[in-house]
């Protein structure tokens, strides 16, 4: 029995030599950063809707769309302008310090959720909520695009699980932190534990965690010898010539360019889009649950990163014991259908037991899903492309396509929420099917492209530049 237990933790961390110190430094960074995104990405929907109110989330979404495009233009220019590492040290520094300052409003007599009058009019409630709205584009997603390249096709199947799973160990403990406080300050014999100092404390806690992440990279680019930073040969031995000939910068449109003349690059948004999409519908109906039984800002908060603990407790088993094994024996193209067919299943599950209790299962399932074995599938498609891809169109797909795919869930809850009960079962299910359709096909062809494009040392964004 010891033996067994071995070799599968043997199997587990079988990394390459050289590429020890790279996955390490990767997996630490995408720790402390996903610790810090778990607790304000729920913290901005228990705040909105103390100072806003819960009605308001899907314009909200909807209205983040439209803010963030001129900070998708202002990324455009800084890739092309600084270094690929150096774009994770200036957000996660910008987000860190702008979220000390959310941290110090919280607690604002008027501003702040201190005033427990909800308004559509309190603005501080909508600036925070787009604040986090700009975690996944610029922070998330720009820590991703760095990982895209300084890895290989190879190296991502053995490696990409492992700093998954170390994102699951700080969301778990950045999330139990916070499902202790904020149970602590829904009992009275805790009366320091205040609404105001729990949130203050938490999203504090959270600024700190962000703010490591400059100090991490740092050590990774001073510890790792560059030769091993290349990640794809191919695509660096192409940029690496795009640079001598001064064609490096291309502009901030480049990115939207890459939609009209590759396929493949709206094959991803597809991915990212009927995730979104069924994330967006599921969120909201989550909302309501964690709203029920709640008669504070803090019962809302508590419940909700209860489901984020559990989320990231089942996301860290899949991507240590699943992801890696079904990637080394199934390959990327059948993992990627693998993606639909499962959360199609645990859909199918929510139509037919219709309680509260299945929601909360359906969530926490389809999550964990989606954190341990579809997100770094999905991230790893991005490796065979150039920079424009890489960086830029990934910045429109994950900030503007991501919003547009919220917009849209948003719109099917607006649309519903005027439905009668007996309708609400039917329109989900036909919803969901067709959505979990479409991404089946998306994948098909998506996961067929990309397994030629490696096989064949294709750089994909330069075939019809002549350069492959």
């Amino acid at each position: 029995m010891g033996l067994k237990i071995k070799q599968l933790f043997g199997a587990l961390f079988d990394v390459e030599p050289h590429e020890r110190a790279k996955v390490f430094f990767l997996a630490l960074i995408y720790c402390f950063m996903i610790g810090s995104y778990t607790v304000t990405r729920d913290l901005k929907n228990s705040i909105f809707i103390g100072i806003v109110g819960k009605e308001y989330v899907p314009w909200a979404k909807v209205i983040s769309m439209l803010v963030l495009i001129p900070a998708i233009f202002l990324y455009a220019k800084l890739v092309d302008k600084i270094r690929r590492y150096q774009l994770l040290y200036f957000y996660s520094m910008v987000f860190g310090f702008a979220s000390l300052i959310f941290a110090y409003y919280i607690g604002h007599p008027q501003i702040g959720i201190s005033n427990t009058d909800t308004s559509p009019h309190r603005l501080f409630g909508w600036f925070f909520y787009f604040f986090v709205e700009g975690y996944s584009p610029f922070i998330v997603s720009v820590f991703w695009a760095f990982a895209n390249s300084i890895t290989s096709p190879q190296a991502a199947k053995k490696n990409y699980s492992l700093m998954v799973a170390g994102a699951k160990i700080g969301g778990m403990a950045s999330a139990a932190l916070a499902w202790i406080l904020f149970s602590l300050s829904a009992d009275p014999a805790y009366s320091n534990f205040t609404d105001v100092v729990t949130h203050q404390v938490v999203l504090a806690v959270s600024s700190m965690l962000l703010l490591v992440v400059p100090v991490l990279t740092l050590f990774l680019m001073r510890k790792v010898p560059g030769h091993f930073l290349h990640g794809y040969e191919a695509v660096y031995k192409i940029e690496k010539q795009k640079s001598k000939k001064g064609q490096a910068e291309t502009g901030v449109f480049a990115g939207l360019s890459m939609f009209v003349k590759y396929p493949y690059v709206l094959g991803i948004f597809g991915m990212v889009f009927f995730y979104e999409v069924v994330a967006t519908v599921l969120s909201y109906l989550r909302l309501g649950v964690a709203q029920a039984d709640a008669t504070t800002i803090s019962d809302v908060s508590r419940v909700l990163f209860e489901m984020v603990f559990k989320t990231h407790a089942v996301g860290l088993i899949i991507s240590l014991i699943g992801t890696r094994t079904l990637l080394n024996k199934l390959g990327t193209r059948v993992c990627l259908l693998l993606v639909p067919l499962l959360i199609g299943g645990f859909l199918l599950y929510l139509m037919f037991a219709t309680t509260s209790q299945a929601l909360v299962n359906a969530f926490v399932a389809f999550k964990a899903i989606h954190y341990g074995f579809n997100w770094p599938i999905r991230e790893s498609l991005y490796i065979p492309t150039i920079k424009e891809i890489k960086f830029k169109s990934k910045s429109w797909i994950d900030g503007l396509g991501s919003k547009f795919a919220k917009t849209t869930g948003s719109a099917f809850n607006i649309i519903v929420s005027g439905m009668g009960p007996a309708l609400l079962l039917p329109v989900h299910s036909f919803f969901f099917a067709c959505v979990v359709g479409a991404w089946f096909v998306t994948a098909f062809f998506l996961g067929r492209r990309f397994e030629k494009a490696v096989s064949n040392n294709e750089v994909i964004g330069m075939e019809r530049e002549g350069m492959v």
